[in-house]
């Protein structure tokens, strides 16, 4: 069973830090590019970070560089998202995306909450 499960998510203070994890399962995540999307109450669904299969090149969203950090652990099939230095409007439930070619998945998605 093709499968993407978000975890790491929860609540912190602003500033705080989250680290976000996306494992895959069913399916080898060497080969696909992975993004990691969020999406507030109210509001569409925006990109925030993705990392190549190739060349692992990133990139990110200008609300979130220099904060944001994407990476990814072939032998774990896992990818993570490190938040740092959080805002309260970095509040939103975040889902990471597996893409190639015509394949295309999506995990459930994990609530970050940022308030004091």
């Amino acid at each position: 069973q093709v499968q993407l499960v978000e975890s790491g998510g929860g609540l912190v203070q602003p500033g705080g830090s989250l680290r976000l994890s996306c494992a895959a399962s069913g399916f080898t995540l060497d080969y696909y590019a992975i993004g990691w999307f969020r999406q507030a109450p109210g509001k569409e669904r925006e990109g925030v970070s993705c990392i190549s299969s190739s060349d692992g090149s990133t990139y990110y969203a200008d609300s979130v560089k220099g904060r944001f950090t994407i990476s990814r652990d072939n032998a774990k099939n896992t990818v993570y998202l490190q938040m740092n230095s959080l805002k309260p409007e970095d509040t939103a439930v975040y889902y990471c995306n597996a893409r190639l070619v015509t394949s295309n998945y999506w995990g459930q998605g994990t609530q970050v909450t940022v308030s004091s």
